[in-house]
């Protein structure tokens, strides 16, 4: 967090069910006293974590997106980053779930942003894109996150038409959960990377960057080491070359998302 801090670094993205991640959020952003407004700190509300650091439970979190769970959780994250806090997100929206037609959720998401605070979702799987465009439909929102990578690229269309209509566009997942960083042993990549003097990671997140309709790309940097592998990106020089090169990593998003569903998390 302070290499993050020190490079640059302004958002900072976390969540209900990511365990202890907001007490820890808000305890760093206190001990180094840093003021509301000169960072922007967003959270998500829809997942409560039940693993209690057991690695194997099963399941670690339960998806809920009711609007009792978003006065609940709102009242936790509250708790700990109320000073800080000025995106409050659905986590991972779907159309199945059916909150994107919730009244309720919508009387308490307007109400939030009457009382100044922005609002937005997330979303996940094949049907990213249909989830965008239905969230544009029903208004209401100020930002959206989403996986889009040089694998994972269909929600790419709805992204930019989010972003004509003004919303703010989050990338999350911007390295596969790992099949893009160096561990991942893609080889075109890897091969642009030593051509470029990079890294495969730093050259992932570069050809996200250079769509003009994204306005943040979230790193999941473990380590100041791979923070700083990640912002390598700010010194990749893109190109259309450079595009058309690694066009042919994109993968149908079905295939994309039975792969992410099989990997081994840690």
């Amino acid at each position: 967090m302070d290499a993050a801090y020190e490079a640059g670094v302004r958002h900072f993205d976390a969540a209900r069910s990511y365990g202890r991640a907001e007490e820890f959020l808000a305890s760093w952003l206190d001990s180094r006293g840093i003021e509301p407004g000169a960072v922007t700190v967003s959270s998500k509300w829809g997942y409560t974590y039940t693993a209690d650091w057991e690695v194997d439970a099963d399941p670690p979190e339960v998806k809920d997106l009711s609007t009792a769970t978003l006065r609940r959780q709102l009242a936790e994250t509250r708790a700990w980053l109320d000073r800080w806090l000025s995106l409050y997100q659905i986590h991972s929206a779907t159309l199945s779930s059916g909150v994107l037609d919730d009244p309720e959720v919508h009387e308490e998401l307007a109400r939030l942003r009457a009382g100044g605070l922005a609002v937005g979702l997330t979303t996940s799987g094949t049907d990213q894109g249909a989830t965008i465009d239905r969230a544009l439909e029903v208004s209401g929102f100020d930002s959206v996150q989403a996986t889009f990578n040089v694998l994972e690229r269909a929600a790419g269309p709805a992204l930019e038409r989010a972003h004509a209509t003004g919303l703010r566009v989050m990338v999350k997942e911007v390295l596969a959960n790992g099949r893009l960083s160096p561990r991942g042993g893609c080889a075109p990549l890897e091969a642009v990377a030593r051509r470029l003097g990079t890294t495969s990671d730093a050259v992932a997140i570069a050809a996200v960057l250079a769509r003009p309709w994204v306005d943040v790309v979230l790193s999941g940097a473990a380590t100041p080491e791979h923070l700083r592998s990640n912002l390598a990106a700010l010194e990749v020089e893109w190109s259309a070359e450079l595009d058309e090169e690694l066009a042919g990593l994109a993968e149908p998003s079905d295939r994309y998302w039975a792969t992410r569903s099989d990997l081994i998390w840690n």
